[in-house]
């Protein structure tokens, strides 16, 4: 019997986490909506119709899945976390990854570094139950994409594909420090770029990226990320989640003043030292290639690209009692829904 899901976002970062799983759900038969609000106002996925927050209330969504920090809770159905990144230590543990809000019924975690710390929370406050999935937005690094990473890599004309990405954190930010050494390793063309910014980065820092775009390097829009890590042989970036998407794939990272440097990072704090790291990720040394591997099974040990399939199927288990029963959400969860309802304008009803 087909039934209603709901994909809830606030940034567009979030698309490619929620379109995979849309995916799923389509090719299980089953009906799926959108409601994109904030940053995130004004997207769309292929096949997925747009609805807005009465539209959402009034659709009774058997489940909800966030890829933001928050979901509104008097919308019907069991709210499921999906996350919007991996856990790359920006912040302590209390105000970030591991940061419980009393919202969520169930967490889909991406691999055992995560589940591990998440199941002793569960297991201390009780109010919500956590699966091991693997996360969606990795599916298409390990399926079928159509020929997308294919595409961005054939300009390369066999060359070595780099690709650059940056978090948009100021302090944490390689962009505004790399671009020399970038543009001059473009300017030399042994290498192929393939430049992106995250999307809160601020504009001028776009503009000066996209200007470096030619035969020798191009721009990825974020709708073009995953297909951009697929053909990319190296990852250059700082602090950002990408540097943990990429790893899972079992290829090198340079880092540049990584918050926390970790073995499976080639991380450097001397712009000018740029080409020196290439080289050596290029020509990766067996014990970093064992770091990387160890390092990608810790996070997101799943490289069957069914991530999405198993986080529907967690949820229907949540659905059906199978993970077991759940206390009531803490005074702090009713706070939160005060200000999410002033937020977004809505005193109503709330839908069970």
């Amino acid at each position: 019997m087909m039934a209603e899901y709901l994909l809830f976002a606030t940034e567009r970062y979030a698309l490619p986490i929620l379109a995979p799983l849309a995916q799923a759900l389509h090719a299980s038969g089953q009906s799926v909506s959108a409601w994109f609000a904030d940053g995130a106002a004004g997207s769309s996925l292929p096949g997925v119709p747009n609805v807005d927050l009465r539209q959402a209330l009034a659709l009774r969504p058997r489940a909800v899945f966030s890829a933001a920090n928050w979901v509104p809770p008097f919308i019907a159905g069991a709210k499921v976390q999906v996350f919007h990144g991996f856990n790359v230590q920006k912040r302590d543990s209390a105000r970030g990854h591991f940061r419980v809000r009393g919202l969520f019924d169930l967490y889909c975690t991406q691999g055992p570094a995560t589940t591990a710390p998440f199941r002793e929370l569960a297991a201390r406050e009780g109010h919500f139950a956590v699966a091991e999935t693997g996360w969606p937005k990795l599916d298409p690094l390990f399926r079928d994409d159509g020929g997308a990473g294919a595409a961005l890599r054939a300009p390369a004309a066999g060359r070595p594909v780099i690709l650059f990405g940056s978090t948009f954190t100021e302090r944490l930010s390689a962009a505004p420090h790399l671009h020399a050494q970038i543009a001059a390793d473009i300017a030399g063309g042994e290498r192929y770029w393939l430049l992106t910014l995250h999307p809160k980065c601020a504009p001028e820092l776009f503009d000066r990226y996209r200007a470096l775009a030619g035969p020798n390097a191009a721009f990825v829009e974020a709708e073009q990320v995953m297909a951009a890590q697929r053909a990319a042989d190296v990852l250059v970036s700082d602090t950002s989640s990408i540097v943990s998407e990429f790893v899972v794939q079992h290829k090198p990272v340079v880092t540049f003043r990584n918050r926390v440097p970790q073995p499976h990072m080639i991380d450097f704090d001397d712009a000018d030292a740029l080409p020196t790291m290439l080289a050596r990720a290029l020509d990766p040394e067996p014990a970093l290639i064992a770091e990387i591997q160890r390092y990608a099974d810790a996070i997101h040990p799943y490289r069957d690209g069914y991530s999405s399939e198993r986080v529907i199927a967690a949820t229907e288990d949540f659905l059906a009692g199978e993970l077991g029963t759940l206390k009531r959400k803490p005074f702090g969860a009713w706070t939160r829904g005060l200000q999410i309802r002033r937020e977004l304008g809505y005193w109503g009803p709330a839908k069970r």
